[in-house]
């Protein structure tokens, strides 16, 4: 018999899936200029209206074999990609948090990640019209996240923003050149807006351990292929935040007990 945890489990997915579904307008057009909001979806290529039954999630890239229906241009993987992903999020936050008002606060943070890793991955950029109205829609984090206090947001902020700040300025007095964008201190400040210094640090210390094994990773496929690729940090800053989202405290007192051994 399914009871009603599986329900809500299942449609935590579902309703994941389908905002990423969503995510994917915003990752494509929000650069471009384009509104989110008007036209529906259509195909960038031949430009025919997608109707509803062949919109759903994950299904119906799998129903068409990754072509439009239309002129049979390929869909790029990125775009089931875009809404399993975040459909997997959802579902592990509302594990992580059971249905609570929390668990929306959180879900709605992480969507707004995972659109803002893959604008930094399409284009370099991070658009201010995401980072700082999300500073101070997430700096309300205290009304709704238990541990969270006023004060809590406000720190996270100034931390966030003035560690990357410190780093860009260090960076550019030694090499005289631009090293990080403003882009990347302004999403560690939102960052820090939801999270507090605690979410900031281990943000911080995680996306830096992405970042490394995915520079490394670059530089082999790199050598293969010859080309050199630019790697955006946005992504791995988004990674770091969920991950302390889902697993921070349970790390963190794991690392702690394991210094304390040693």
């Amino acid at each position: 018999m399914i009871q009603q945890t599986d329900i809500f489990t299942i449609f935590a997915f579902i309703f994941g899936s389908c905002v990423g579904s969503f995510l994917n307008v915003v990752i494509y057009r929000l650069p471009e200029g384009i509104s989110i909001v008007t036209p529906g979806s259509r195909c960038p290529k031949c430009e025919q209206a997608i109707p509803l039954y062949l919109n759903i999630p994950v299904f119906s890239y799998l129903m068409l074999a990754g072509k439009c229906r239309y002129c049979k241009t390929r869909i790029p993987m990125r775009y089931p990609a875009v809404e399993l992903l975040t459909g997997i999020i959802f579902l592990l936050i509302f594990l992580r948090f059971g249905v609570y008002p929390e668990t929306l606060f959180w879900m709605f943070f992480s969507a707004v990640l995972i659109a803002v890793s893959f604008i930094d991955l399409d284009h370099q950029i991070i658009p201010d019209v995401i980072s700082i109205p999300g500073i101070f829609v997430f700096a309300f984090s205290w009304v709704i996240v238990p541990e969270m206090t006023f004060l809590g947001a406000v720190y996270g902020i100034l931390t966030g923003g003035g560690i990357l700040y410190a780093v860009a300025l260090g960076y550019y007095f030694l090499r005289g050149e631009q090293g990080m964008g403003g882009g990347d201190i302004k999403l560690l400040a939102m960052i820090g807006a939801a999270t507090g210094i605690k979410g900031v640090v281990f943000t911080l210390f995680s996306g830096s351990l992405f970042g490394t094994l995915g520079g490394l990773l670059a530089v082999i496929l790199g050598k293969k292929t010859g080309a050199r690729t630019r790697i955006p940090f946005g992504p791995f800053l988004s990674a770091g935040a969920i991950a302390y989202v889902l697993w921070g405290d349970a790390l963190i007192r794991w690392y702690f007990n394991l210094l304390t051994r040693s």
